[in-house]
C-alpha cells in the first residue's frame, strides 16, 4: 500500500472536527477530534476515535456520558483550546464557558450543536486510537452550519505529537 496515496485520499476527504468532552467525578476531560461519524440510523449510533495519548482517552476509559461538539467555521479558538494543550498540563475548561450536561459531561456554552452520548462500546484493535461507539441520548442543532475542517487548522501544533502515540500501539 502507498502510504502517500492514503495520505492524499484523507487529505482529500478534509474531515470536520469536533471537541470531544467527558468527565467521571470532579474530573474532566476535552479533546479535538477529527475521527468521528454516525454509525447506525436505527437506533441512533454515534463512534469516535480517541487518542491513546490523549488525557481523555484516560478518563474516558472511566466515563459513560460524551458529548461531542461539532465545530463551525468560526469555531477556531475553541479547537486551539482544546487541540493545541494537554490535559495533563492545564484545564481546558478555566477559559470556556461550559455547563454540566447528563452524567456530568461538560458542555461547552459557544458550541450549541452537538450530542450527549451514552457509552456502548470501547474497541481497542491494537492501533494509536481506541473507537468508542455510544448511543445518541440528547442532540442539539440550533442551525445548519459550516463545519471547521482539518485544512483550516493545520497550522495548529497538537499538543501530543504522533511519536507520543507510537510507543503505545507499536510495542504489542
Amino acid at each position: 500500500m502507498s502510504d502517500r496515496a492514503f495520505d492524499r485520499i484523507v487529505e482529500s476527504l478534509d474531515q470536520p472536527l469536533v471537541v470531544v468532552t467527558t468527565a467521571v467525578g470532579d474530573e474532566r476531560a476535552g479533546c479535538l477530534a477529527g475521527f468521528h461519524a454516525q454509525s447506525s440510523i436505527d437506533p441512533g449510533r454515534y463512534c469516535l476515535w480517541l487518542s491513546k495519548a490523549n488525557h481523555t482517552y484516560r478518563v474516558g476509559l472511566r466515563a459513560s456520558s460524551f458529548a461531542v461538539h461539532l465545530l463551525r467555521e468560526e469555531d477556531r479558538a475553541l479547537a486551539a483550546a482544546f487541540g493545541t494543550r494537554t490535559g495533563e498540563d492545564v484545564d481546558k475548561f478555566a477559559d470556556v464557558g461550559w455547563t454540566a450536561g447528563p452524567g456530568g459531561v461538560p458542555l461547552l456554552d459557544d458550541c450549541p450543536n452537538r450530542l450527549v452520548l451514552e457509552r456502548i462500546a470501547l474497541l481497542d484493535e491494537g492501533s494509536d486510537h481506541v473507537c468508542l461507539t455510544a448511543e445518541i441520548v440528547d442532540a442539539e442543532c440550533v442551525e445548519r452550519f459550516a463545519p471547521l475542517r482539518l485544512s483550516a487548522v493545520a497550522d495548529l501544533e497538537p499538543g501530543h505529537d504522533s511519536a507520543e502515540r507510537a510507543p503505545l500501539w507499536r510495542a504489542r
